[in-house]
């Protein structure tokens, strides 16, 4: 189901959108600290959470599938590129880094979309998937940006990753204060952040996973069982 980028620019111009973006933006640049040099696409809306690697980076781009649309703005205008989902209009192993937010959990289709994702990163190129968590209330919510579409617990986000032929490296978490636009809980957000990593981990509002490219397809245990048992020496 996709979700309408004229309400998740409205989101992020308020103080709960603002919030938000910080603390995974925060997140974010915990796992890629240095951008030098490196080719950079941001996947769904997620213009807030490059743009800061604007002039950093080599280069970025931001891709917005079609049905989303693009919200006009002289940075948007300048690095936003609107298609297909299924249908990435860039050359294979392009990108360096992909970081997708408000873009897996209203895909039409899952597997196409992380199967292009995978086509454009280079070899040695790393996925930042930013997730509503299932358990979350940022996922029930109906005024919440992240209760559109489908939300993920880790074990699914996992098996879809290495399904992907992606390796999952490093897991993160974010968003623990409630998606309620009243002042004195968006303003204490970073109280609760703090308390909710300590005691409530569970219950985050977007899992935030790193994961490398990989150039191999993982076997299934019970195939990998089957293969050896033909392997194995004939008995008299």
């Amino acid at each position: 189901m996709p979700v309408d980028a004229q309400d998740l620019s409205s989101f992020y111009d308020e103080a709960i959108g603002q919030v938000a973006r910080r603390h995974i933006g925060r997140r974010i640049r915990l796992a890629w600290p240095d951008l030098r040099g490196l080719r950079v696409m941001g996947y769904g809306y997620a213009t807030p959470y490059v743009r800061p690697f604007i002039g950093e980076a080599e280069r970025v781009a931001a891709f917005v599938p079609a049905d989303q649309d693009v919200v006009a703005s002289p940075v948007a205008q300048s690095i936003v590129v609107l298609g297909e989902e299924d249908a990435l209009p860039f050359p294979d192993a392009f990108f360096d880094r992909v970081v997708m937010v408000h873009g897996l959990e209203t895909a039409d289709a899952v597997r196409p979309v992380m199967r292009q994702v995978w086509r454009v990163l280079a070899p040695h190129g790393r996925l930042l998937l930013v997730v509503p968590n299932r358990a979350s209330l940022w996922a029930q919510v109906e005024r919440s940006p992240f209760a559109y579409g489908r939300p993920f617990n880790r074990g699914q986000l996992d098996r879809l990753l290495r399904e992907s032929m992606f390796v999952p490296e490093h897991w993160d978490i974010a968003l623990f204060f409630p998606p309620l636009r009243v002042r004195r809980l968006v303003g204490s957000g970073f109280g609760w952040e703090r308390v909710g990593r300590r005691f409530w981990p569970r219950l985050a509002g977007v899992h935030i996973v790193d994961a490398s490219k990989s150039l191999y397809a993982l076997v299934p245990p019970a195939k990998f069982q089957l293969a050896r048992g033909a392997l194995a020496p004939a008995r008299n």
